[in-house]
């Protein structure tokens, strides 16, 4: 028996040029791919880390929803911030959306393809039944 997938996708370039999905769910497990603080509504990536962590959050909320899930369900985060010093504005965004959930976290520290982009966030769920 094969396991059956569904792909997510915001029809963004990137998904296009980087031959990723947004999300994929397998049964109740869902996957989101790192999210950045690009908008995809207004074509625009803001400047600064908190709002950048603000639309961040938007876009996993966006993928989850689409795989029929919500923050709720997310039992594992992890977070890319190239800059330490952004850490404690990202963390105040961060307990807004995760204040309840409690999540596993992991938290590194590192460059991203963009030098402009200041947090990628990736996410896994378990929808809840």
């Amino acid at each position: 028996m094969q396991t059956q997938k569904k792909l997510i996708s915001t029809s963004s370039r990137f998904e296009r040029e980087m031959a990723f999905s947004r999300a994929v769910v397998v049964e109740n497990m869902v996957f989101v791919s790192g999210c950045t603080g690009y908008d995809y509504a207004a074509d625009s990536l803001p400047e600064d880390v908190v709002t950048q962590t603000e639309q961040t959050f938007q876009n996993i909320i966006y993928a989850l929803k689409e795989a029929g899930a919500s923050l709720q369900d997310v039992v594992r985060v992890t977070y890319i911030i190239p800059n330490p010093a952004d850490i404690p504005l990202c963390a105040a965004v961060m307990r807004t959306y995760f204040q309840d959930v409690l999540p596993a976290c992991t938290c590194y520290c590192a460059p991203l393809v963009n030098d402009a982009l200041k947090i990628e966030i990736e996410v896994t769920a378990i929808k809840s039944k």
